[in-house]
């Protein structure tokens, strides 16, 4: 742990970075790595410094709390908190996520069906705002508005440089049950009776999520967290966790470690590392261990877009290029066999991710009871379905840029749902504000970045810039 001088010192470097940006540029990260999936005009201006940010700074086991630098990973956290037998309530699935990036950027997990989103464990966040000054936001404090109006705002108001968040007790292991549905309406049914009684064929579970292979091959996968000894699996070498998932009929049981629970998309990247000849069992073989992580694969990721490998490989089999489908939508859960069966008829990408999630109750103090978070249109009391997908498709000739993506977007709206902005976007400006809280943000952006030096959050989302 970096403990508060390693903070204050980051935090200098960063105030510092901020100084030397010219009054008429805009300012942006000076961040190499990213976990979005959207490309940004490319700048050779300087950036902020956040490279001494990435600590955890301490963790209070009585308090159930712990205190980080807004660009310190889970990763990094999970490893300090474990030993107290303490873990984020939410822990999106990859390593290298770091904590100001779920909650600016929105997060999710199999937790979120009980515990909400990672940003609702938030007690207090300092933010850097677009005037340079350094706030601290609280949901009952001077900041309040900025508090509710962070989350989704994907660095428009600012970057956070602290958060304090919550912590919850984990067991050391996670048994896992894999339910096998033959139909998505028995999935459907099945997942709304678990997020109500959050028990299944009278057990309890703590982790909800779910894989979708086909419209007649679909699992719940549910977790509970245990201290009992047993036989555990690994999926960190050779075997690969979404696969042990399958299974004829009927319920097959698993348990992990709960680090490697909480990891177990990670190694993967969920199924994608398929696209690279990982899974492979001749070439998972000679794949060094300790690249079998979803940073590695965003450097590979780097390389098809620099060079555009993909498309050169497509065209050297006479296949067309591909576009791009990389997203996770959100659908009210009595509207997800709908949105399924119209995807599987529709985009030709397999498998498909699945998790519930609902909104923390009581709401913080001051919330909006109809909208508490104004830029993500998440409602009190009901219950969501991210469902999340991410391959290419074959682009036709002469088609319209990002064809697939429009029809997803067109579908989720029909259907009165949302999708995250951590990839492209291709909404007209009068729905996304609509949809994302456009007059909320321009009263945000009035207060804590008048002089717009900070970009936009159509500008950055949709128009990537």
């Amino acid at each position: 742990m970096g403990g508060e001088s390693a903070y204050r010192e980051g935090l200098e470097r960063l105030l510092a970075s901020y100084r030397a940006i010219p009054a008429d540029a805009r300012v942006r990260l000076a961040k190499k790595t990213s976990n979005l999936f959207r490309a940004r005009a490319a700048t050779d201006a300087p950036g902020l410094d956040v490279s001494g940010l990435g600590e955890v700074i301490s963790i209070d086991p009585a308090a159930r709390t712990a205190d980080v630098g807004g660009m310190c990973t889970y990763e990094d956290l999970v490893a300090a908190t474990l030993p107290f037998g303490l873990a984020p309530t939410v822990v999106p699935q990859l390593k290298t996520i770091t904590l100001g990036g779920a909650v600016t950027g929105m997060g999710i997990e199999s937790s979120s069906f009980r515990a909400g989103l990672p940003h609702e464990a938030v007690r207090s966040m300092d933010i850097l705002t677009g005037t340079g000054e350094i706030v601290t936001a609280t949901p009952d404090g001077p900041h309040a508005d900025l508090y509710f109006g962070f989350p989704n705002s994907y660095g428009t108001l600012g970057y956070s440089t602290r958060i304090t968040v919550e912590l919850e007790p984990v067991g050391r292991y996670v048994e896992l049950r894999h339910v096998r549905f033959h139909t998505l309406d028995d999935l459907q049914d099945t997942m709304i009776d678990i997020v109500d009684e959050r028990e299944y064929d009278g057990e309890r579970v703590d982790y909800l999520d779910g894989v979708v292979f086909s419209a007649d091959e679909s699992y719940l996968v549910l977790g509970r967290g245990t201290d009992e000894d047993g036989p555990l699996s690994d999926y960190t070498g050779r075997d690969v966790y979404y696969r042990s998932i399958q299974h004829a009929d009927g319920v097959t049981r698993d348990r992990l470690t709960t680090h490697d629970y909480l990891w177990r998309w990670d190694t993967d990247w969920f199924w994608c590392s398929r696209a690279f000849g990982a899974q492979n069992p001749t070439v998972r073989r000679l794949w060094p261990k300790q690249l079998l992580r979803s940073s590695f694969y965003w450097k590979l990721i780097a390389l098809d877009r620099k060079w555009d490998i993909g498309d050169r490989l497509a065209a050297r089999k006479g296949e067309p290029p591909g576009e791009r489908v990389v997203q996770d939508i959100e659908v009210h859960i009595d509207d997800i066999t709908e949105f399924l069966e119209w995807f599987l008829e529709e985009i030709p990408i397999e498998p498909i991710w699945l998790c519930p999630l609902r909104l923390r109750e009581p709401l913080p103090p001051g919330a909006d009871p109809d909208r508490p978070w104004p830029l993500y249109p998440l409602e009190p009391r009901e219950t969501y379905v991210n469902v999340g997908f991410w391959s290419a498709v074959p682009k036709q000739p002469g088609q319209i840029e990002g064809r697939a993506n429009r029809l997803i977007e067109e579908k989720v709206s029909e259907l009165g749902g949302h999708k995250s902005l951590y990839s492209e976007a291709f909404y007209e400006r009068a729905e996304f504000d609509e949809l994302y809280g456009g007059i909320h943000l321009e009263k945000y952006k009035s207060r804590y970045d008048p002089e717009d030096r900070l970009l936009g959050l159509y500008d950055k989302t949709v128009r990537r810039q």
